[in-house]
């Protein structure tokens, strides 16, 4: 079973998104920030990251450049309430595969699981 970190602060939306890959098949990894994220990521090898921008200790930007500095090229997508087209050209320059706005239900949730499938089958 693959394994998805996801890295938010929100324990709201860390519970909505463990609901959704547990029920789509994928074994979950909760991380609380940034920090937290990379040494989950280092430690577990997952085969995907959801990782949130907004979040205290360390951002999801600081976070995702921290993680292709130490090679871990486990594909990120980027789950975030910042919709600037700035953060989302770093984001992706950085190496992130997808970026889905918050809040994550409905349509995004959908589009969200499906961005996961393409990169973890």
């Amino acid at each position: 079973m693959a394994l998805v970190l996801i890295v938010d602060d929100s324990s709201f939306q860390r519970k909505v998104l463990t609901g959704a890959l547990t029920k789509a098949g994928y074994e979950t990894l909760e991380a609380t920030n940034g920090k937290d994220g990379i040494d989950k990521a280092v430690t577990n090898k997952p085969s995907c990251i959801l990782m949130d921008i907004l979040m205290p200790d360390l951002d999801g930007v600081s976070a995702l450049q921290e993680l292709r500095a130490r090679g871990n090229k486990a594909p990120v997508i980027m789950v975030t309430a910042d919709i600037q087209e700035t953060t989302k050209k770093k984001c992706m320059n950085l190496g992130a595969v997808g970026f889905v706005n918050k809040p994550i239900k409905g349509p995004s949730l959908d589009n969200l699981l499906n961005i996961v499938k393409c990169y973890v089958p």
